[in-house]
């Protein structure tokens, strides 16, 4: 349990935040003025918050939640968190005495909590149970797949001679088509059932907008397609950790398969990608005994938050178990031990020069890798031109930043951090470029999250 001795920071605290909006919300409610009746303990904080209405809006944060924090506001928002229950997290991170520990929550925090985690606890019960329901028939899932697979194998062909006749005609064409063309074949690799094919098509469609390098930019990811096609079309032929990862790219499903680690993980990084009808949220994790740095996804319906949620440095007792596949950095989080508690170790670092061979050597196994988690040690985010880049401090080496990274805010939060100064920063490394993530300033420092 997180309980009144052990308090996050107010970086962890906002880093959970859904949007802009809330965290600039969240951090004007982390005063004391508007809120009364607060506390903590047995794993949660609570508390009423002044709105604009006559009655306050009562509030409570699972702290212990195995999917990480779980929150509850009478508030109308439909955001998680709203910006209440990051005022009371960040009022209950400051530790002045606001949000006083004390036995037992009130009534209306209790009865939520208790409700909620005995829910979760008859789901372990019925999980663990499952076994005895029967399994699954074997026979059915088999020519499920099978079927799936002639789907596949029909899409994969198609795009071959789509491929193929799009250089038989040149590149220029894709340029006159707009997006017309590129749709239409991505709609007819979602007809195949293969998602991660039409996902590399609708990619394909903004490249000729991309301005100047185009062509060699088109002509490096049709090859990467074609290579992708190839690789399903003679998966018999192929090892199978690099048939399993050709099947991951495809966008077929498969569950983890690898032995459970157990260990105290570090989270590194959280951030989301949002499409039209989905939200992922990346979150990577570090072992402090096995030295691995795992990928955790979660998922949320377009407009909803992904449910997992796990503040950037804090660590957990807990077990990860990898999904098949070269490399094997995706992993599920299985059970946890404990919550997330404040963490003093970080990641070893290393040097730009090596983060650009990681990468490399990543692409042997894996063709289509975009990056590879790497934790730089004693970099300085200097200009160069209208772009950026972290020089080692210790070698004549730099890694470019990539574009995502130019773009986003953190980019300056990380020259602030730095000052001038060598400062180790984890994140994305990879052809686009270093994306950085979170970075730890000289010394004992705590991580910043900079997504």
């Amino acid at each position: 349990m997180t309980e009144q001795g052990v308090r996050w920071t107010a970086e962890q605290v906002l880093a959970l935040a859904p949007d802009a909006a809330s965290h600039r919300a969240g951090s004007r409610l982390g005063a004391a003025g508007p809120w009364s009746g607060t506390g903590s303990g047995q794993g949660a904080v609570w508390g009423l918050c002044k709105g604009s209405g006559s009655r306050p809006y009562q509030t409570v944060v699972d702290l212990a939640g195995a999917a990480g924090p779980a929150y509850k506001c009478s508030c109308p928002s439909r955001k998680f968190p709203c910006k209440h229950a990051l005022g009371l997290l960040l009022l209950w991170a400051a530790d002045d005495g606001a949000v006083p520990g004390r036995a037992q929550p009130p009534d209306w925090a209790g009865q939520w909590l208790a409700g909620r985690r005995g829910r979760a606890e008859a789901g372990r019960t019925r999980a663990g149970g499952g076994a005895a329901a029967g399994p699954a028939d074997p026979e059915a899932a088999r020519r499920r797949a099978e079927r799936r697979a002639e789907r596949v194998t029909a899409g994969a062909t198609e795009l071959e001679q789509r491929l193929a006749d799009l250089l038989r005609t040149g590149l220029a064409a894709a340029e006159q088509a707009g997006y017309g063309m590129w749709d239409e074949m991505a709609a007819r690799m979602v007809d195949a059932q293969a998602p991660g094919l039409a996902a590399r098509v609708r990619e394909l469609a903004s490249i000729p907008a991309s301005g100047a390098g185009w062509p060699a930019r088109l002509l490096e990811e049709c090859a990467l397609l074609h290579l992708l096609d190839q690789g399903w079309l003679r998966r018999d032929e192929l090892p199978d950790p690099l048939a399993a990862t050709v099947r991951s790219r495809l966008g077929l499903p498969a569950a983890p398969d690898g032995p459970p680690e157990r260990d105290r993980w570090l989270v590194l990084a959280q951030y989301d990608v949002v499409e039209p009808k989905l939200t992922t949220r990346r979150i990577w994790l570090h072992g402090a005994a096995t030295g691995e740095t795992r990928l955790v996804l979660s998922y949320g319906a377009a407009g909803r938050a992904p449910e997992l949620s796990l503040p950037v440095g804090l660590a957990l007792e807990a077990e990860l178990t990898a999904y098949p596949g070269a490399g094997r950095t995706r992993a599920a989080l299985g059970e946890r031990f404990d919550a997330p508690a404040p963490a003093a170790f970080r990641p070893p670092g290393v040097t730009t020069e090596d983060a650009a061979a990681r990468y490399g050597e990543a692409l042997r196994d894996d063709p289509w890798l975009e990056s590879v988690p790497v934790t730089l040690d004693r970099v300085v985010p200097i200009p160069d031109g209208d772009r950026w880049q972290l020089a080692d401090a210790a070698t004549d080496t730099a890694l470019p930043l990539s574009r995502t990274a130019r773009s986003r805010p953190g980019l300056w939060r990380l020259v602030a951090l730095s000052g001038g100064a060598p400062v180790t920063v984890f994140g994305e490394c990879g052809h686009r470029g270093f994306t950085p993530l979170t970075a730890w300033p000289e010394g004992t420092g705590e991580a910043v999250p900079l997504c």
